[in-house]
């Protein structure tokens, strides 16, 4: 999820244009696989996300090539203060 949640932030810095659903998807589908290995220990993404998660991944790698370096410690700002808070995403269910 940090590269996930990186690249949104990185998006919203302006370096990228996933559409905001393929991050809930992504999001989601790691929920889903959580509660799943609790359950029966199995760690298995959902067949059909892999495809959202090979795209955010590209975008991840793209950012970080193209993203100047204060923006990227920015975004690493951004996800560490989200991940110190209480909120459930940094993701709106809405965007």
């Amino acid at each position: 999820m940090r590269a996930v949640y990186l690249s949104w932030f990185l998006q919203r810095a302006g370096y990228g244009t996933c559409p905001a659903g393929q991050f809930k998807v992504a999001e989601y589908a790691v929920e889903a696989t959580l509660s799943r290995a609790k359950e029966c220990g199995e760690w298995r993404l959902p067949a059909e996300t892999i495809a959202d998660f090979e795209a955010l991944l590209a975008l991840h790698d793209s950012q970080l090539a193209s993203a100047p370096l204060h923006e990227v410690l920015a975004a690493e700002h951004k996800l560490r203060t989200f991940l110190a808070g209480t909120t459930s995403s940094p993701i709106p269910v809405n965007a």
